[in-house]
């Protein structure tokens, strides 16, 4: 029995997380046994990005703590220092807070040494989305790491469970839920097609797509050069229109942002870059465009469940489970184009109407809230390694 509220942090760095995490927020929020802390970091803060910490505010949630983790540069050293100036301040906001769980969700650097901490400080790690795979970034090893130092597992598929428990964790700690955003998308006040055009001022036409670029960090071509192909290949098909978003802030980010700029500069009658949507005006752009483009896990989990086609480039997101409606393409421009060309066929868009998506389940975030109560009334201490007894 539970005397006092569980104090129960969560931790976002990006406007993709966040999105994810607040109807989990929310249900957290509401409850009388909780006590719910919110604390921003990394692109939150970052205006180049939007100042994202502003759709937390929106939300009336209580945000308790920002941690400033800016670095200079754009390369792989600033991701380290940015990374230890996250595991000082988030240190110094949970020796203040006292949070009994923190609740983290992925696999980006920000979330490692989130997750540090929280361990040194003998904080309870509830991680959302572990057992995935995604071989063509770094996030894969550390979304493992992170799945050591948790307590409480939250997967998005049952087979991303095995892999939780194929690590050592304990089976009764590892819960399949499904995707938070999956569940978003039927569960959100989403906006016309009109109030959408009018409040990005675009206009999605007859035939159009969402775009979003990331470095894939393992990627060892420069991603300025992965970007200039794709856009070589939406060259291509003159009569789609193109709504872009900013990729994340991972090294060599800023290649990709240039990249998109200038093709919006040279395109401006079909092109429309921003430089984030949200949660919202996402899933509401998924509504109104035929087909997503890029190398984003949101194309391989939330929009099957939209029932239109994804173009996965290159070897980012290579290894997750995906739905029959994502068209795996290589790099370049020819097979790009050739994937864009498959995914507007009247046969594809048949396909992705129907097609099953691995990441459904009901009731998401209900099933995540009963998991962590139930864990924190356990009261767990201490972690051991379950071994799986099979021949090597």
């Amino acid at each position: 029995m539970i005397n006092e509220p569980l104090k129960i942090a969560i931790a976002t760095g990006t406007r993709a997380d966040w999105g994810l995490l607040t109807p989990l927020a929310h249900i957290l929020d509401a409850r009388d046994d909780v006590e719910l802390m919110i604390v921003a970091t990394n692109m939150h803060l970052d205006a180049r990005y939007g100042m994202t910490v502003n759709e937390i505010i929106a939300e009336d949630l209580p945000l308790a703590a920002t941690v400033d983790m800016t670095a200079e540069g754009d390369g792989d050293l600033s991701r380290v220092v940015a990374m230890s100036k996250c595991l000082e301040g988030f240190g110094q906001v949970f020796d203040r807070l006292k949070p009994d769980m923190v609740v983290i969700l992925g696999d980006r650097y920000e979330m490692l040494s989130v997750a540090t901490a929280a361990a040194m400080m003998k904080i309870a790690i509830v991680h959302i989305a572990g057992g995935v795979v995604s071989e063509g970034a770094v996030d894969d090893a550390i979304r493992h790491a992170i799945t050591k130092l948790s307590s409480l597992h939250l997967t998005e598929t049952e087979r991303n469970r095995r892999r939780v428990i194929q690590m050592g964790e304990d089976p009764a700690t590892v819960v399949a839920t499904g995707a938070l955003g999956v569940w978003n998308i039927g569960n959100q006040q989403l906006m016309s097609r009109e109030e959408l055009s009018a409040d990005i001022d675009f206009d999605f036409g007859r035939r159009s797509a969402v775009v979003t670029f990331h470095p894939a960090t393992l990627d060892p071509v420069d991603p300025g050069e992965r970007c200039r192909a794709m856009l070589e290949a939406l060259e291509r098909f003159a009569d789609l229109r193109l709504l872009m978003t900013y990729p994340n802030n991972d090294a060599r980010s800023t290649a990709i942002i240039d990249c998109i700029e200038e093709f919006g500069r040279l395109h401006p009658e079909r092109v429309k870059v921003v430089k984030s949507l949200g949660m919202r005006r996402f899933l509401s752009a998924l509504k109104c465009v035929d087909v997503v483009i890029g190398n984003s896990s949101g194309g391989i989990v939330e929009v099957p469940s939209c029932g239109i086609p994804t173009v996965d480039i290159g070897i980012r997101q290579r290894g997750r489970d995906a739905a029959a409606s994502v068209i795996h393409s290589g790099d370049t421009a020819d097979e790009i184009a050739a994937a864009i060309e498959k995914a507007l066929t009247p046969e594809m868009k048949a396909l992705a109407a129907r097609c099953d998506n691995p990441y459904h389940q009901p009731d998401t975030p209900g099933r995540m809230v009963e998991a962590i109560i139930d864990f924190a009334g356990k009261r767990h201490t201490v972690k051991r390694f379950n071994d799986l007894e099979f021949e090597l």
